[in-house]
């Protein structure tokens, strides 16, 4: 009798975090616990180390941390407390190679060999991304309440996107037309 209400109680906790809150989520706590894992020694320990951590059940208790816990705040605030703030990753790109430092609102991004960068910021109270490079600042995009982000031309003029695949391709098609060259 124990178990059938334990089992119902995870069940209804389960159903419960999926139906009322709407978001997956990023699962931060448990892909950094698999990253970790995967970047120890060899493939030997590293499955070592993956089946002890289902044994201990450490995967299992940072996969429900995440459902119950981290994911919720993350969707009620819009913050992730396990972010990978402070993380910088080195990518190669076909124009050379950049370093990208993770913001606590953006990221930063320097090309290799050159001094000046681009920083890309969120402001959370305008949901608007903007970008600052050569201490100018552009506004890049907002987010509305709809489907729709409003877009911020080079020109000065500003666009509604429906988030679909129509509106990205009315934007295409408005970036790359004769009229859009000529206001500017």
């Amino acid at each position: 009798m124990k178990r059938k209400g334990f089992t119902l109680v995870i069940a209804t906790a389960l159903t419960s975090s999926i139906l009322f809150s709407s978001c997956i989520g990023s699962f931060s706590l448990t892909n950094k616990l698999l990253t970790w894992n995967k970047e120890i020694d060899t493939k030997l320990v590293n499955e070592i180390v993956f089946l002890a951590f289902h044994i201990i059940p450490v995967y299992e208790i940072s996969f429900l941390v995440d459902i119950f816990v981290i994911n919720s705040i993350e969707f009620w605030t819009g913050d992730n407390p396990v972010a990978d703030v402070g993380t910088v990753k080195t990518i190669e790109g076909k124009d050379g190679v950049y370093t990208v430092e993770t913001k606590e609102n953006g990221y930063t991004i320097q090309k290799d060999g050159e001094e000046n960068n681009v920083t890309l910021n969120f402001d959370k109270a305008e949901k608007t991304w903007s970008l600052e490079a050569s201490g100018e600042s552009h506004k890049l995009f907002s987010f509305t309440e709809g489907d729709e982000v409003v877009v911020y031309l080079p020109n000065g003029q500003e666009m509604n996107v429906a988030l679909n695949e129509a509106g990205i391709l009315a934007f295409q098609q408005a970036i790359n037309s004769a009229s859009y060259y000529a206001v500017r």
